[in-house]
């Protein structure tokens, strides 16, 4: 356990790397595995591979809407000269391949897109390049064997994996299910979450503020970040200031949760007394406090019955910036999934921005698209309380421990979180 001096300052900070690692090391929680349903899937995580258990497409079927012939009868076709064959029926999406004429050289049948390729024809000229002339066609353009052609098992083929285990479900991912008839998957529940908040000060959203008190601002965004992870939000309530009550919240929060946030009382005040109740829980309990970056430096992180419990500053820039770097590593720990990757861009700093050695820093900016190229504003990197500008910001940029931050005019990443307005003409 780790031992705490208040109002001394942070003795040793822990950097962000090193903190995770320490993390995931003490982390024993397993996540359970149900079934469900195609339709109720989305956002889900695959917790075993899926195998398809037919062809997708389950036979070779028309890619375009034209004529299948022999691929060997266009090899001569041109514009100037074309190549005329004789119809001999038609294959429509639906029909029964028995029914559809067998082709052979010389012949044709009219095809309509997805529908079935006719027994003996190894390709599909496009409409476009044909005329019809009565019970003939003429061909203006040759075809490659298989081509405009989608083959048996080219989407899938049957016992081959479809998704892998630890695939985070997306509509796309349904869809391709749907295309090989599944109707059920294997997948993890949904990580529960509490989000517990403390502070005498603070009043819940709807409620009279009174000078002195604060709306709990924190709360519905972290309840929202934890919704748009896949994840369901517990709400613990909120709790003043006292160690008891706070040790009764956090109990009530590791018996039925499988993370616990709190917001507020992580610094090292007479009145921050969360690190406090975790050392009190149980082991290995309190084992980062203090981590070298900016915002959010007082983020700290317990361990009990091998449940997380993540100590996020009660500043909402601060809480987002933790919940980000470690809530967000913790969901995919248990989850066995890898961080989605944001969209990055490169571009040109329109002023200097200062960081400390030693320090991650993460800075919020405001990225604008210039006949020159992207042009990358950092914004106020102080004021963990300035919600005001990640409303302002589209992009967030970070300084590895190692930097003292850029110049005016370097070129830097920064990842995009929301989209670029389009310059003004």
């Amino acid at each position: 356990m780790m031992v705490r001096q208040k109002m001394s300052g942070f003795p040793d900070l822990t950097a962000v790397d090193k903190a995770l690692e320490k993390i995931k090391e003490n982390i024993k929680v397993s996540i359970e595995v149900e079934e469900v349903s195609l339709g109720e899937c989305v956002g889900r995580v695959l917790a075993e591979d899926i195998i398809s258990p037919i062809d997708v497409p389950p036979f070779d079927r028309s890619a375009v809407e034209g004529y299948a012939v022999v691929s060997s009868d266009t090899f001569s076709a041109s514009p100037t000269n074309p190549v005329e064959l004789i119809v001999i029926g038609k294959s429509e999406a639906g029909s029964e391949p028995s029914q559809i004429p067998k082709i052979s050289s010389g012949k044709a049948v009219e095809i309509f897109t997805g529908a079935p390729l006719p027994y003996g024809s190894d390709a599909v000229v496009m409409i476009e390049q044909t005329k019809r002339v009565g019970d003939k066609v003429l061909i203006y353009s040759q075809v490659a064997k298989w081509r405009n052609v989608s083959r048996q098992g080219e989407d899938f083929a049957k016992g081959k994996p479809l998704l892998l285990k630890g695939t985070r479900m997306k509509p796309w991912h349904i869809g391709a299910l749907a295309s090989a008839n599944i109707t059920k998957v294997r997948a993890y529940r949904r990580i529960k979450v509490g989000i517990l908040s403390t502070g005498s000060e603070l009043k819940e959203l709807g409620e009279e503020v009174k000078v002195g008190e604060v709306v709990n601002s924190s709360k519905p965004m972290l309840t929202a970040l934890i919704k748009e992870r896949g994840c369901i939000p517990v709400d613990l309530g909120t709790v003043e200031d006292d160690l008891n009550k706070i040790k009764e919240k956090l109990r009530i929060g590791l018996e039925v949760c499988d993370i616990v946030v709190t917001t507020g009382g992580t610094s090292l005040g007479e009145k921050d007394l969360v690190p406090d109740a975790i050392q009190q829980l149980g082991s290995p309990g309190l084992i980062v406090h203090g981590v070298a970056m900016r915002p959010a430096k007082p983020t700290g992180a317990g361990i009990v019955d091998g449940k997380p419990i993540f100590i996020l500053s009660g500043y909402p820039v601060a809480a987002l910036v933790g919940f980000e770097v470690f809530v967000d590593e913790a969901i995919n720990f248990l989850y066995g999934t890898k961080p989605e990757p944001k969209p990055k861009v490169k571009g040109k700093l329109t002023k200097k921005l200062a960081t400390q050695v030693g320090y991650r820093s993460f800075v919020r900016a405001k990225v604008t698209l210039s006949p020159s190229g992207y042009l990358i504003e950092p914004l106020r990197l102080t004021g963990s309380g300035l919600l005001s500008s990640m409303t302002k910001a589209n992009a967030m940029i970070v300084v590895e421990e190692n930097m003292e931050g850029f110049d005016e005019g370097d070129e830097v990443e920064a990842y995009l979180l929301q989209p670029i307005e389009a310059p003004l003409l």
